[in-house]
């Protein structure tokens, strides 16, 4: 006779049953993990229950289920991503308002939906810190409209742990948006014309949401900005003058909207606000296109920054108190619990292989070395028979280094940057033990669109061809002669709020490879993990639009080719192989950790660095 169930598995039952209820999909797989709310197909993920479970844990696991089913029931893929602005920020300023009306729909008709989802709501203010926040930060402009869109269109007021968040936005959003959300309350069932309320609402925000879709620019807004940006009419119409067909077609391969097919749609909303390719805003020249002869294009060989002096190169623990880096790197653990086992078991394996590699071994009956006294007896038992004597055989493990270059863009968001925190803990607790130096290191910019760089740019007259026209920041997770012991904490700082924004990657592995090259260390290998191209709106608006691809695509073959570094590269949804000779593309950030430790195991078991093992690899 079968055990019989416990409390907490017949909640998962039944969330599992209302969740599919709810959406209409009796198909859907539903998983409970200890990560934020996510859908990949017809595959879901909910939050799990503690198993002390209580009314309150109960409600808060409802609502995230609750969610999910409300936008796979009301949400169009296809619609969203044909409305769905490039820039980042109008990017997940539209995602927050679209799941504000998904669950309005539900909070609308059912009381019991409304009363979970405000629980889960609360919840996750709270676990993100909202309740400490008292000042405008223009990362949490998506969370602010979010809830003041749910209060206009349900009547439910930020719950308390985000109350001081939302009033410190609240002043600036009636300032600019007069008519508040009052327009979305009407339009809430309609998501095609509620999309495009919302572009026009986010638009009086000053935020970059692009054309509109259905009307191309012409006529006096189109003169507006040609007087502003100094092009001509014919100019703009080449870049921006795309018919709705076209649109239609380019604007999913864009997007990160969901769909059918397996692309994730992250619930979450402090996921939303991704790194993905921008647009021009209000400030910059029309986008020059690539292979387009322009005398106000730099040489792309001379790739250049317009200014350095906001560049910075930070130690995590600056970036946070002790406190939160503390709260954040519990966070993680808790988010991880399930992939910790099997990320440690592959770590154990590598850590076996290593410590094989570096085993003493002796070679015998050598004419001379340290006298071998275990075979002293022969000798007395034939005197005729001479002395033998042994050596220590030289290790083959060479003296090595490890630098782990993980980009901290927006669109690694949520689960890509978790999990690739974790596996970058557990490798370098792992190749600590080995006798293996590790570096962890992280790139983005300090700010969305240019900061201070652009700020100076703009206030010198916008000289043209001003080359990277953001402020980098590169941030040391672990130094190499750090112990393990000290900077695990500092790794829970990529799940902190406002720190991914946009990805520099050529200047970053530059950054990386110089670090390398001043270690004392024999073998020197460098593992990148990213998910896209390198991106910044600012630097694209206005030098060409493969500027920063090319400036990597250079680095990159000069570090190959000068043979000192092993360079590899893990590719998460994006396929890097057409960047770098040794690399692999990953679909689902869940292979991350699994993939780097058989990356560094196929490393450590060839013969090692150097052009030998670079033609190997090729």
């Amino acid at each position: 006779m079968s055990e019989p169930d416990t409390p907490v598995e017949i909640f998962k039952r039944a969330t599992a049953a209302t969740l599919r209820a709810m959406s209409g999909q009796d198909d859907v797989e539903v998983a409970f993990a200890n990560e934020a709310p996510s859908v990949v197909g017809k595959r879901v993920r909910i939050p799990s229950p503690p198993r002390d479970l209580n009314p309150r844990d109960a409600a808060i696991a409802r609502g995230a289920s609750d969610a999910v089913a409300l936008k796979l029931r009301h949400h169009d893929a296809g619609v969203h991503a044909y409305r769905l602005p490039q820039s980042a920020p109008a990017r997940a300023a539209f995602e927050a308002l679209e799941q504000a009306r998904v669950e309005a729909i539900g909070a609308e008709e059912m009381v019991g939906v409304a009363s979970n989802l405000g629980a889960a709501i609360d919840d996750r203010c709270r676990r993100q810190g909202f309740d400490r926040v008292t000042t405008r930060d223009d990362t949490l402009l998506p969370e602010a409209l979010k809830l003041l869109a749910r209060e206009a269109m349900t009547g439910e007021a930020p719950p308390p742990s985000a109350r001081a968040m939302v009033d410190a936005w609240r002043p600036f959003v009636a300032e600019h948006m007069p008519t508040r959300f009052s327009s979305l309350q009407k339009l809430v069932h309609d998501q095609d014309e509620y999309a495009r309320e919302a572009r026009r609402l986010l638009s009086q925000l000053s935020l970059d949401v692009g054309p509109d879709m259905d009307e191309p620019q012409t006529g006096q807004d189109q003169s507006d900005q040609n007087e502003e940006d100094g092009d001509d009419t014919s100019d703009s119409e080449d870049q921006g003058g795309q018919t709705d067909q076209q649109a239609g077609e380019m604007r999913p391969t864009q997007g990160d909207g969901e769909s059918e097919d397996g692309e994730k749609i992250e619930v979450s909303m402090s996921d939303a606000a991704d790194g993905g390719e921008g647009t021009e805003d209000e400030d910059s020249e029309a986008t020059p296109q690539p292979g387009v002869s322009n005398p106000n294009l730099p040489d792309p060989n001379q790739y250049k920054a317009f200014t350095t002096e906001f560049d910075e190169i930070v130690e995590a623990d600056q970036l946070a108190d002790a406190e939160e880096l503390a709260r954040l790197r519990r966070l993680l653990d808790q988010q991880l619990q399930h992939l910790h086992g099997v990320v440690a078991r592959l770590a154990n394996r590598l850590q076996r292989r290593l410590l094989a590699k570096q085993t003493r071994s002796w070679e015998f009956d050598l004419e001379e070395g340290v006298l071998d006294s275990a075979r002293l007896a022969r000798v007395v038992a034939n005197p005729v028979l001479p002395l033998s004597f042994k050596q220590e055989k030289q290790t083959e493990f060479r003296d090595t280094i490890v630098t782990l270059l993980i980009d901290n863009s927006g669109s690694m968001r949520g689960r890509p940057i978790t999990i690739a925190a974790l596996s970058a803990d557990i490798l370098a607790h792992t190749l600590e033990r080995c006798g293996v130096k590790v570096e962890i290191l992280g790139f983005t910019t300090r700010a969305w669109k240019g900061g201070q760089s652009r700020e100076r740019w703009i206030a010198g007259g916008k000289p043209p061809a001003p080359g990277r026209l953001n402020d980098l920041r590169h941030i040391i997770y672990k130094s190499a002669d750090a112990p393990w012991r000290r900077a695990r904490k500092n790794l829970g700082l990529m799940l902190r709020e406002g720190l991914l924004k946009e990805n520099i990657d050529g200047e970053a592995l530059l950054w990386a490879y110089s670090r390398l090259m001043a270690r004392p260390e024999q073998r020197r290998i460098m593992m990148v993990i990213s998910d896209g191209a390198p991106v910044d709106d600012s630097t694209l608006s206005i030098n060409s639009g493969n500027y920063l691809e090319f400036h990597l695509r250079k680095v990159i073959q000069s570090i190959e080719a000068a043979g000192m570094v092993e360079l590899v590269a893990i590719g998460i949804g994006h396929d890097v192989t057409r960047y770098y000779r040794r690399a692999v593309t990953l679909v689902d950030a869940e292979q991350l950790g699994g993939t780097m430790l058989g990356k560094l195991t196929e490393l450590f078991e060839s013969e090692g660095g150097g052009r030998g093992g670079r033609r190997r690899a090729a």
